[in-house]
């Protein structure tokens, strides 16, 4: 619903960015409807992503586009080279030719007539990393930027690998990437040489999960657009947002204590999606919140957005409270809270120190010895990597691993106790195998016995040293190591135990380690460092607006769909399924037809992990997708398989993508790669 204080807008539904080098990118233009037709030009926003403005993202652009162009902006969302209706090709995430267009385009959009000359630069996932990357190149009509669900340090905290160890998402995104780039430019804005053009993309598609398992340590390539290597480089301001749902929330963190620009930092219960829409709530009045940070960013001008940004305290986090463990929540409960800065001098490390399956304030006497050896199916609690905000998706209750697991619980809590920040887990361990993983996770269990997941880690014990140069271990020798959990804002209820438990295993998040692995811990000084936040007094007032957002894309539902996740477990061969299925959609949203531009959009997934007993060579990994688009006359099908195995020495990635118009073969591709495990 349009305010009286809100402009009508403008959309122009396709223009082309022409390049230095001759490459044309695609890009939807929200104006205000008076920008470029008076003496006031505006400032702009650009999105910056290869998800395709015209049938991929425009459900979720046109809301929040719009209501930018309505509130005085000029809103750009661009496509990519190699995406959508841009021309060229893509070879990679995240590489140097993507930073440099994304200068290009920035340039471009200060010249235009419409606009002021300042641009300001946002995105989720995607392109919340190129936001961070492409601030760093210092373009100067940049001024601030907004970055979501995003990360810096691209190995340590991205889809592809996790405290050393391979995330199986790296094999679920880089198949999703195959069927996503195998879709043509539309021909009624490409024009007559859309054909040749998803030719060539097809026959030039990378495949892109081998093409990420050959670089299974921190080497120059994750280094390359991991802003960590160099804070200094990023000179405007920063607006990061995590959600504890999701998967991208330890950088929120790190941006706060690494920055030396003017930054803020929110993080609230919410998994995949911008916070005007999160899920689990509640959502909050996001957009509200842009258009304050660029009205002080890009308009100077604009004292009351200064003032208001001035009280804003630095870092607003959601601080979840004690639940029953439960796989989907419309909400969660807790409070907001505040800090005028991070790190915050109202947060510090406490340590539990481990005993004979206790946690307790006060070291043991003695330096006991426990063994961690757990079978290949423990983890199917864990819930999804990465939550984007269907049923299903949050871990189960713990209970169902701990029984695998060993588990050291503290005594029943006196009085309520808050953590914000990352725990770290400080132990001397000893593995029988040159290769390990330790598996830590905190749950908060109830007095009948229900445990919820509050934070985990994984890590691969050869990374000690660091990830750039791992180093096999020494069977029988102890090591001491320091492992660092998710970051987390959760308050123990009283009468409620915190428990730590630790495994060798935890599929279906990580691919086995390479031979079954049994750990001996020495206790003692061993502990679980909790990051304890005390309150001396109240918190800043966190308020947000409700959530507000422009008009939805016209949209037909011509089908509905499902999403599923099962888990079994076969007692007759020892082994353990893993099974998510989305029908219609790629989560399950259904089959949905975008009644402005005649096009249907339909995807449907299903992928299949299998492990046996205590056999780390026994998993599988299988992903089919299908994907269709088009209209009357213009029927693209795109269908896709991809297959994972390993023995002690290497991975074995099969896959296939065939590519129809209208019923008839377009293109068939292939790959058989064969990359050896790098103490992985």
């Amino acid at each position: 619903m349009q305010r009286n204080n809100e402009r009508a807008v403008r959309v122009i539904e396709h223009v082309w960015i022409p390049l230095a080098d001759g490459t044309r990118l695609a890009a939807r233009i929200w104006l205000p409807d008076n920008a470029g037709t008076d003496a006031s030009p505006v400032p702009a926003i650009l999105e910056y992503i290869p998800y395709r403005k015209r049938d991929g993202t425009r459900s979720r652009d046109e809301p929040m586009h719009h209501y930018f162009a309505s509130n005085g902006f000029a809103a750009v969302r661009v496509d990519m080279r190699g995406s959508g209706e841009s021309d060229g090709l893509m070879a990679d995430e995240y590489v140097l030719q993507e930073q440099d267009d994304g200068l290009e385009v920035i340039e471009w959009i200060a010249r235009q007539p419409w606009c002021s000359g300042a641009v300001g630069l946002m995105g989720k996932s995607w392109g919340g990393f190129n936001a961070l990357q492409i601030a760093a190149r210092r373009p100067p009509a940049l001024k601030a930027i907004i970055t979501v669900y995003s990360t810096d340090d691209r190995y340590a905290d991205d889809i592809h690998y996790k405290g050393g160890c391979l995330l199986n998402d790296n094999l679920w995104w880089g198949s999703i990437m195959l069927a996503y780039q195998g879709r043509p430019p539309d021909p009624l804005l490409y024009g007559a040489e859309w054909r040749s053009a998803w030719i060539e993309r097809l026959d030039k598609l990378p495949f892109f999960p081998a093409l990420w398992m050959e670089h299974q340590h921190r080497d120059n390539y994750w280094r390359h657009g991991s802003i960590c290597e160099d804070w200094s480089a990023i000179q405007c301001p920063v607006f990061a947002v995590g959600g504890w749902a999701d998967s991208y929330t330890n950088a929120v963190f790190r941006l706060m204590a690494g920055l030396q620009v003017p930054r803020q930092g929110l993080i609230g219960p919410w998994a995949h999606i911008y916070p005007h829409d999160g899920v689990p709530g509640p959502a909050v009045g996001f957009l509200q919140e842009a258009v304050e940070w660029w009205n002080r960013w890009l308009r100077p001008e604009h004292n009351d957005s200064s003032r208001s940004m001035s009280k804003r305290p630095a870092l607003r986090v959601w601080m979840e409270s004690a639940r029953a463990p439960q796989t989907t929540y419309a909400m969660t409960p807790g409070r907001w809270i505040s800090e005028a800065a991070w790190p915050s001098p109202s947060v510090a490390m406490q340590p539990l120190f481990l005993g004979d399956a206790t946690l307790t304030r006060t070291a043991p006497d003695t330096a006991a010895r426990v063994l961690v050896h757990t079978p290949q199916g423990h983890g199917v609690a864990a819930g999804e990597w990465m939550g984007t905000g269907v049923a299903g998706e949050s871990p189960a209750d713990q209970r169902i691993d701990d029984g695998l697991a060993q588990v050291f619980d503290s005594a029943p809590l006196s009085e309520p106790l808050a953590l914000l920040g990352m725990p770290e887990l400080e132990i001397d361990v000893s593995s029988d195998r040159p290769v390990g993983y330790l598996c830590a996770r905190i749950s908060e269990v109830m007095p009948d016995g229900s445990a919820t997941r509050v934070s985990y880690g994984v890590f691969n014990l050869t990374h000690r040293d660091g990830s750039a140069e791992p180093v096999a271990l020494m069977p029988g020798e102890r090591i001491r190591v320091r492992l660092t959990l998710d970051a987390c804002a959760h308050e123990f209820g009283v009468g409620n135990r915190v428990r730590l438990s630790l495994s060798t295993t935890y599929w279906p998040l990580i691919w086995p380690a390479p031979e079954d692995v049994t750990l001996e811990l020495t206790l003692g000084n061993t502990a679980l460092h909790l990051p304890v936040r005390e309150t001396k007094g109240a918190d800043l007032p966190v308020e947000f607006h409700a959530p507000e957002r422009g008009p939805a894309t016209p949209t037909e539902q011509v089908r509905g769909g499902s999403m599923t996740r099962t888990s079994s477990y076969d007692l007759t061969a020892g082994e353990w399924t893993y099974i998510t299925e989305g029908i219609g959609g790629l989560f399950g949203e259904g089959v949905q037809r975008f009644t402005e531009i005649d096009t249907t959009v339909e995807h449907n997934l299903k992928r299949s992990l299998k492990i046996q007993g205590n056999d780390p060579l026994s998993a599988r990994y299988t992903l089919t997708q299908s994907l269709r688009m088009g209209r009357e006359g213009w029927d693209i099908l795109v269908r896709s398989e991809v297959h994972m195995s390993a023995d002690k020495e290497h991975f074995y990635l099969t896959g296939s993508l065939q590519a129809e118009e209208n019923g008839e073969r377009v293109r068939e591709r292939s790959w058989d790669e064969t990359i050896p495990r790098l103490l992985l």
